[in-house]
């Protein structure tokens, strides 16, 4: 294995090395950086000229430059960055770090989201196979997959953003309105779930009656202008998650993962219920990791402690079931202050920019600002990623029904639950790993259309403007976050791969 990633680590590094080399050469020779100060009737032409000559070195031949970049670049390894100075004189350094901040929270968020989404929809269309569920996931797949980047972000633009805020104004919904999306819900419930016909239409009209019920609860409290779920859905919530996670881990069967859970549960439930209206009210984000951490401490400790034979299952679900507990606090928290922040913001879904400028709130306000700065970009990038997880994950989870121990298993009378959880899933996740890779990747590619439609200064505009510059330093300080990110990816799902399936070996 050390020799697979000495080999692997070598080969990245000259993929990079190549890379930023040809990058180089054909930003330096895309045209004269010098253009539009020739044509300038400036008085002081002959200055502006000289100190861009001197920013950018052009008295320098260009491989001398590029070996000077790269001994600067070459730095990094040592937390030293040096990337050199763009036309205007501004460290690239201090511009990669906050446009790398802009671009990595985009893409990160984007995979995540995309991952779960487009998984778990991969898993149901497989299991579901020729269903009418499945034909309508494969259809949105594929729409997703050919949908243009530039086209899906100016349609969330207006209708997420700009129709949204005009209907929030006054957030009712007619009766008509109520019926048709409980309908139409329930309807895809009832194909996700499938059954024989009286199931489904019991399934059907139970949805369908909760969901109308909801929405009627909504409109009656204009919920969406004081929005919370309060600490009896919180518990209620946590309960559900906790319930959920042992059926799809241990089942109810196995005490040891059972009464780790519960502890995990009571203690994130009471933790929550005491510090909900004292240190929350107005933390920190350190704070907030604090008890994040905190959380997954005593869900491994009680997964430790309680699991027996069973140790590692109920360490696995007690942290899954932490987190989730972790993001409906979070949750509660945001939505709690929805009201507060709308008195400030009218319209709160933006349509350009990372952030408010000059935005003075409290932190929960700040954070809700950003969360929605990100929203519509975000979406973006989620909606193009999902087809590809939802088609690799549906086809990989169909192999590995098909395969031998499969039969086996449900030979032996194993619950369908068991097969799917334990034996399916696991196997069928591990192309994943290098799907991942290339779509982290692809994502940042797309986001630099994203951000030039959403008017973010990440490394997409740091890309453009060097470019339309003829300026190599930006360009190549995009190389280095974007290349990097991309090599190293690619190069952790060849090491994951391994890991993961010990036939790889070379």
């Amino acid at each position: 294995m050390i020799k697979f990633i000495a080999k692997r680590l070598g080969i990245s590094a000259a993929i990079l090395l190549l890379g930023s080399a040809l990058l180089y050469v054909l930003t330096v020779h895309s045209g004269d950086p010098l253009e539009d100060l020739r044509e300038s009737n400036s008085p002081n032409r002959e200055n502006l000229i000289r100190q861009r000559t001197e920013n950018m070195e052009l008295n320098v031949p260009w491989y001398l430059r590029y070996f000077n970049w790269l001994a600067g670049a070459s730095r990094c390894l040592i937390g030293q960055c040096d990337l050199g100075k763009n036309a205007a004189g501004q460290d690239v350094s201090a511009l990669v770090v906050q446009a790398a901040g802009s671009t990595l929270r985009l893409v990160v968020l984007a995979t995540i989201l995309a991952i779960i989404i487009g998984v778990t929809l991969g898993i149901v269309s497989a299991v579901r196979q020729y269903s009418g569920f499945d034909y309508a996931v494969t259809l949105m797949a594929f729409v997703f997959f050919s949908l243009p980047v530039f086209w899906a972000a100016v349609l969330l633009k207006h209708y997420a953003a700009i129709e949204f805020n005009n209907w929030l104004a006054d957030p009712t919904f007619s009766p008509l309105t109520i019926v048709i999306t409980a309908a139409i819900l329930a309807f895809v419930l009832q194909a996700a779930l499938g059954g024989d016909v009286k199931r489904r239409l019991i399934t059907w009209a139970a949805a369908a009656g909760v969901i109308a019920a909801v929405m009627f609860y909504f409109d009656a409290v204009t919920w969406f202008r004081r929005p919370a779920l309060g600490l009896p859905v919180y518990i209620l919530a946590v309960l559900g998650a906790a319930v959920i996670i042992l059926v799809m881990t241990a089942g109810f069967g196995n005490t040891k993962v059972r009464n780790a859970i519960a502890v995990t549960a009571g203690v994130a439930i009471i933790s929550y219920s005491i510090l909900r209206g004292t240190l929350l009210t107005d933390p920190s984000t350190g704070l907030l990791f604090a008890c994040l951490l905190a959380a997954i401490v005593v869900a491994v400790a009680a997964g430790w402690l309680l699991g027996g034979f069973s140790r590692r299952q109920a360490i696995m679900a007690s942290v899954t079931l932490a987190i989730v507990s972790s993001f409906l606090a979070l949750s509660d928290l945001l939505l709690s202050n929805w009201s507060a922040y709308l008195k400030v913001q009218s319209r709160p879904i933006p349509t350009i920019g990372a952030q408010t400028p000059n935005f003075s709130t409290t932190y929960w306000g700040h954070v809700i600002d950003a969360l929605t700065h990100l929203m519509l970009p975000t979406i973006v990038l989620t909606l193009i990623s999902i087809a590809g997880y939802t088609r690799y994950t549906r086809a990989s989870m169909l192999d590995v029904l098909n395969q031998d121990y499969i039969r086996t298993a449900r030979s032996k009378g194993i619950s369908e639950r068991k097969v799917i959880t334990r034996h399916a899933l696991r196997n069928s996740l591990i192309p994943l790993a290098t799907i991942v890779a290339f779509d982290f990747a692809g994502l940042i590619a797309g986001a630099l259309i994203t951000e030039t439609v959403f008017g973010w200064q990440g490394m997409g505009n740091l890309f453009r403007t060097g470019l339309a510059q003829v300026d190599p330093a930006p360009v190549m300080g995009f190389y280095v976050v974007t290349g990097t990110a991309a090599v190293v990816m690619n190069m952790i799902a060849d090491i994951a791969y391994a890991i993961l399936d010990p036939r790889i070996t070379r």
